[in-house]
């Protein structure tokens, strides 16, 4: 059951994924934000944040998005210390202490009380200093915020904290590179969307499997005979095994397993089979349905065309919004540019010029999609006004892309 339009009417909700070394999504950072202020509910009154993070994890909703994982919640000193943050499930929760809570006896013993309870704690941007040792034997996890410290101080502190059994967190990381950098000098957990930004590298070859994907799609869409698009798998065996295994990953409503490309074809149908295939391109060649890059295009892709079906009655239109919150993130999965994705693919103009150039409606979600991601909630607020949807459209939207999307994870865990 969605939360209703009176409690989700003035928040937005954004959820950033937590990884471990193996680029797996472990947790999520929940940041609530009230849609009629302009800075963040930890920095609102205490009634204020206290009441939308409780009520949203009372509906049950923001509990199954999280699909099995925990969420990070900020606090500040007075929520930490008032009883209300006592309602969050203790299992779900990572309570994570804002760096501006001043240590002191009060605190400390809090935190004590509330690990007893069976929460988990969190550091929220160390950035060094001996006041938070009391601290280290009570948290799990320690944040450091990268662009707020020089790469010395950083590798200095990452040693220094090595004395405590801590996990420790690099936030806001920008690129693979720098996430190669972190893990090095020994950082187990790493925050941002530099797995989903995108290393175009001139002259790199698409692998043969994808590029027979995205021809399947494009037999797809110019809607092809069935026996054309089996032949097209027939080529590439692979291809065949990989599907079975992600449409059989989700439940589909039907009794029984699908055992053959013909049966997931008459099974599925054109609409559900163009979507399966767009989600195949972020699986692996050993059908690992674990990699980061497939849930964010899951959730973009449903997330649009569930908005898409607020402004739109066009069942076409619904279909073509969740085929450019998917492609949206080809350049980044094959490392060569949308454009020349799109030469590829016999695409709707709306679709390629929302792809390309973030323009018209499919385009204006496109944008909105990605600034929440980005938790750039003022962004997010224009683009909904502009299109006349609502705050409590959003989060709705959200909550059901995001339950579609760890389905497609969970089933395969």
């Amino acid at each position: 059951m969605l939360m209703s339009e009176d409690n989700l009417q003035d928040i937005f909700l954004g959820r950033q994924p937590i990884l471990d070394r193996d680029n797996r999504i472990i947790a999520y950072e929940l940041l609530f934000r009230s849609g009629q202020v302009s800075n963040a509910l930890v920095q609102d009154d205490l009634r204020a944040s206290a009441q939308v993070i409780v009520q949203a994890f009372s509906e049950r909703d923001i509990v199954s998005v999280l699909g099995g994982k925990k969420g990070f919640i900020n606090v500040s000193a007075d929520l930490l210390l008032s009883d209300i943050i006592e309602l969050l499930p203790s299992d779900k929760v990572v309570i994570e202490l804002l760096e501006t809570i001043q240590i002191n006896e009060e605190i400390i013993s809090r935190c004590r009380d509330l690990k007893a309870m069976g929460f988990s704690l969190a550091l929220d941007d160390f950035v060094g200093g001996a006041q938070f040792e009391p601290l280290f034997d009570i948290v799990e996890v320690v944040k450091f915020d990268l662009p707020l410290m020089k790469p010395a101080d950083l590798k200095k502190n990452v040693a220094y904290l090595k004395h405590w059994p801590l996990q420790l967190l690099a936030e806001k990381v920008e690129d693979i590179e720098q996430a190669d950098h972190c893990k090095e000098i020994g950082f187990d957990l790493f925050q941002g969307y530099y797995y989903a930004r995108p290393i175009v590298l001139n002259g790199k070859r698409t692998g043969a499997s994808k590029l027979a994907l995205i021809k399947l799609v494009g037999l797809v869409l110019n809607d092809a005979e069935t026996t054309e698009i089996e032949q097209a798998f027939k080529h590439d065996p692979s291809l065949s095994f990989n599907l079975l295994r992600l449409v059989n990953s989700v439940a589909m409503g039907v009794n029984h397993k699908i055992s053959s490309l013909k049966h997931a074809i008459i099974v599925l149908g054109r609409q559900q089979l163009q979507r399966w295939l767009q989600l195949l391109l972020f699986v692996d060649q050993g059908g690992d349905l674990h990699n980061p890059l497939l849930e964010l295009a899951a959730t973009r892709g449903r997330l649009l065309e569930l908005l898409a079906m607020q402004v739109n009655r066009d069942k076409d239109y619904h279909d073509r919004a969740f085929m450019v919150g998917i492609m949206s993130l080809l350049d980044t999965l094959l490392g060569i540019s949308l454009g020349d994705i799109t030469k590829q693919v016999n695409l709707s103009s709306d679709v390629e010029k929302a792809l390309l150039e973030h323009s018209g409606p499919l385009g204006n979600l496109l944008l909105l999609a990605k600034k929440m991601e980005q938790t750039d909630f003022d962004a997010a607020a224009t683009i909904l006004d502009e299109m006349r949807l609502s705050r409590a459209d959003l989060t709705q939207a959200q909550l059901e892309a995001m339950r579609w999307a760890n389905d497609i994870r969970e089933m395969a865990e």
